[in-house]
């Protein structure tokens, strides 16, 4: 039986998905705790000239909605960059869940062989079939963005481990 699209991508990004919830929950209640305004882990970032928290969470949630609508053949929603709050990014978080999970495995049947073009700006990215987009790019930079967002709240002293990260 062949490995289908869906279930090579789908399953793990809901999981980080709904990790990523359960680790800003962790952090709304560590800064509630030590008395952490929830803007201070919104804005925070771990070097000057890198994207803060809050842009590690859109951009996160930025390419697994764009994967399963590539994927699927369909267009890509735009979800508007407007969150304010720790509870604004689990929202968005919360959205793309549900965008992701609304797709059936055979919307992206085919998808494993069928070339990909993306433009972003002036620039085009060009995949030989969706196993390479979504082995080299979408993977790669989901779960570099996550991880970021991590980081930055370990960085803050919130209390989570590899465990949470996983889900396990």
């Amino acid at each position: 039986m062949a490995l289908s699209m869906h279930a090579v991508a789908v399953p793990q990004v809901l999981r980080t998905l709904d990790n990523m919830t359960k680790i800003i929950d962790k952090a709304l209640a560590h800064g509630t705790a030590k008395k952490i305004d929830p803007s201070v882990f919104f804005g925070y970032r771990l070097a000057v000239d890198m994207l803060p928290f809050s842009r590690q969470i859109q951009i996160m949630c930025d390419q697994v909605k764009g994967m399963a609508a590539r994927l699927a053949g369909v267009e890509v929603p735009s979800f508007p960059d407007s969150e304010a709050t720790m509870d604004d990014l689990k929202a968005r978080i919360a959205k793309t869940r549900d965008y992701v999970a609304s797709f059936k495995p055979e919307q992206f049947d085919g998808s494993e062989s069928k070339p990909l073009s993306i433009k972003f700006g002036p620039n085009e990215a060009k995949f030989d079939d969706g196993v390479d987009y979504v082995t080299r790019s979408v993977f790669p930079n989901f779960y570099f963005h996550a991880t970021t967002a991590y980081d930055i709240l370990r960085h803050c002293g919130v209390e989570v481990g590899k465990r949470d990260f996983l889900g396990w």
